[in-house]
């Protein structure tokens, strides 16, 4: 068959460029997630690390053994139907600006939500920052990987001045490099678990502002009292940097309010620790989304982000980790019908602003919770009895809870 000259240089073209493509994708997905990945830690950072409790061999580990879901169960989990995985309408969130911030509340305790587990505290007159993430994606890549449900209610150029800035772990969802590029120049304190502020460091924050801290270490900001606590998680922003760098909860003490945030974790004994330690807490503020069987040791669940509560006997609890991206496999709405459901029937109070909702802790709230029901309530989802997520090694803590199924 004979083609004309015209057509032939097409085909030739098109060829080529198929070709091109196909052969530099991967060099072309290398530079687009090369920085987004971070550095691992090195040289004194790196010897550190190593004197790390923590630091087990050639990286960080558990205190407890973690059993995961086995890949053909994985795959055919992902290959269900699992509907409502985001929502159908827009959420309609609350739009907040600087000046948002600059009464200070009158009980001392403040927090703001901006969705998943991004907040402001604001304690006894100090103001932290946490898990920021303002990207659009829960990705290295600014075209693929979990997008968000919503706009950050406030925008980053509005924050108001942060006393501190604290990290819970490397992923994605939680550690942003697009956000972080754009705080090179906040005038603010990091405080990071050992390893990221390597990470930090390579993204242009100024290496005298970071401050990597092991489980139970402290710094003091003022009349404020910061604790890296333990967490029962993982890490890593590659296949080559696994648990690289540690991951951990947070304490805030200030002089009349304690605040707890859990991090991404499963069940812990530790949690009775750190309440015998670093509590009372007014609030604690749990992970409670992405949850599944297969990652029962890596996350909560809401059944059991109740039972992390009640270890911490802290006195309200404000889920996280929830209502902004899809990471799981269950709708999207479950982590907080579930939540809610299992707090009125053990007696638990809870707070669940819409993103962007502020909420002052006053004696008020700690002694009625308060939920704002902003989600679709009518959407369907599946019952700790259908959908078990359950962490091995803690049958005595789950057995001590009335939550326990």
């Amino acid at each position: 068959m004979q083609y004309p000259d015209g057509a032939l240089k097409w085909v030739w073209r098109t060829g080529l460029a198929v070709v091109l493509i196909v052969l530099g994708a991967p060099f072309f997905l290398v530079a687009a997630t090369w920085t987004a990945s971070g550095q691992k830690a090195e040289g004194q950072r790196l010897e550190r690390i190593k004197r790390s409790p923590q630091w087990k061999g050639d990286r960080f580990d558990n205190e407890l053994a973690r059993v995961d879901g086995g890949l053909d169960q994985m795959l055919s989990r992902f290959l269900e139907d699992n509907p409502g995985r985001s929502p159908a309408a827009p959420i309609e969130i609350e739009r907040r600006r600087r000046e948002d911030f600059s009464v200070p509340p009158p009980s001392g305790l403040r927090v703001t939500w901006l969705g998943h587990s991004t907040f402001i505290i604001e304690i006894d007159g100090s103001r932290v920052l946490i898990d920021p993430v303002w990207g659009e994606r829960a990705s290295p890549l600014s075209w693929a990987g979990p997008k968000r449900f919503h706009e950050p209610p406030l925008p980053l150029n509005e924050l108001p001045p942060i006393d501190a800035v604290v990290i819970s772990h490397d992923h994605y969802d939680h550690l942003d490099h697009p956000t972080i590029s754009q705080m090179q120049r906040f005038d603010t304190r990091w405080l990071v678990p050992l390893g990221v502020g390597a990470h930090l460091e390579y993204w242009g924050i100024d290496p005298s502002r970071i401050e990597e801290l092991d489980w139970w270490e402290s710094r003091e900001l003022g009349p404020l009292t910061i604790t890296c606590a333990p967490a029962r998680h993982f890490s890593g922003r590659s296949l080559t940097s696994m648990n690289a760098t540690l991951w951990s909860g947070w304490a805030l003490a200030g002089p009349e309010h304690r605040v707890f945030y859990s991090g991404d974790t499963a069940l812990h004994p530790a949690f009775e620790d750190i309440s015998e330690q670093l509590g009372p807490f007014d609030l604690s503020i749990i992970e409670t989304g992405a949850y599944s069987p297969m990652w029962s040791d890596v996350h909560l669940g809401p059944e059991q982000a109740l039972i992390a509560h009640a270890m911490l006997e802290a006195k309200l609890l404000l889920p996280a980790h929830w209502g902004t991206f899809d990471l799981a496999l269950h709708p999207w709405v479950e982590p907080i019908q579930r939540i809610r459901r299992a707090a009125l029937e053990s007696g638990a109070k809870i707070v669940a602003p819409r993103p962007g909702g502020q909420v002052e802790i006053d004696e008020d709230v700690l002694a009625m919770g308060w939920v704002d029901e902003w989600w679709d309530s009518a959407q369907g989802w599946a019952t700790v009895e259908e959908r078990p997520a359950w962490s091995t090694g803690v049958d005595e803590l789950l057995e001590r809870s009335v939550l326990y199924r």
